[in-house]
């Protein structure tokens, strides 16, 4: 076998063109109204977080259709009620704000919401299978309160945004294939094959892999620094925001 050059990510893969996080300048974006921007992002905003606020609502104990009805309900409300015009990025956190959003929504407005109907005038998230509810059901952690459960589904969607983002890195740079190989370093899967045995499969040395794989590790935890950067009012913040993130998810 002659080995090919190491699988190196390389500087292509530090852009990705196709690829909006959903951040805390969306959140303002959406707030300030009128406009196709402000519908865009939060059409982002939505389409991002819109499960760990399902997975609260439905640990509040609302049943799936009601849970659908009130997470469509809500999102709609933040802009039509203006809760976002007031957002200031210097105070507090992105989901701390979304969560007491959240509560207030459903202290207040909770009988208004319920009696929509769903498919009324404003419809931003798309539910029309269960997989939403098999997700629930699937990683429901009984034992969690719904805040806790909150906590842990926005660190998972969060780190599902940064492999997607990675994903979509090696995507452009014409290296799907080969994150496919490697993602299960990242992801914590059970390997099925050695170092050496998937460097033969993918004609290169040991060596070599593993610095791909050390590269790649490398630029995943520069995203996810980025993508908690972006939720939270300062870079002085982020290292507390990950240690926070990882501890929901050992919850």
């Amino acid at each position: 076998m002659t080995p090919t050059p190491e699988p190196n990510p390389g500087p292509a893969l530090r852009r990705s063109p196709t690829f909006t996080t959903t951040h805390w300048s969306v959140v303002i974006a959406a707030g300030k109204g009128g406009s196709s921007a402000a519908d865009t992002a939060l059409e982002k905003l939505c389409s991002a977080y819109w499960y760990p606020l399902y997975a609260f609502i439905r640990r509040r104990g609302y049943e799936p259709p009601d849970a659908q009805d009130l997470t469509q309900s809500f999102f709609a409300r933040l802009l039509e009620k203006d809760y976002l015009s007031g957002v200031d990025r210097s105070k507090g956190k992105f989901r701390s704000f979304l969560l007491a959003a959240l509560e207030h929504f459903l202290a207040n407005n909770w009988r208004d919401a319920h009696a929509q109907k769903r498919g009324g005038k404003v419809v931003f998230i798309s539910m029309d299978d269960d997989s939403a509810e098999k997700t629930y059901t699937r990683v429901s952690a009984p034992g969690l309160s719904p805040e806790k459960l909150f906590e842990q589904q926005w660190a998972m969607t969060l780190l599902d945004q940064v492999l997607a983002r990675l994903r979509e890195e090696f995507t452009v740079a014409g290296k799907g294939a080969l994150f496919e190989e490697l993602k299960m370093f990242l992801t914590g899967e059970k390997r099925p094959i050695s170092y050496g045995e998937l460097a033969f499969k993918l004609q290169t040395t040991e060596p070599a892999l593993k610095m791909a794989v050390s590269r790649m590790r490398q630029r995943y935890g520069e995203l996810l620094r980025a993508e908690i950067g972006n939720t939270v009012a300062s870079p002085a913040e982020v290292d507390d925001e990950l240690r926070a993130l990882f501890a929901a998810l050992s919850t």
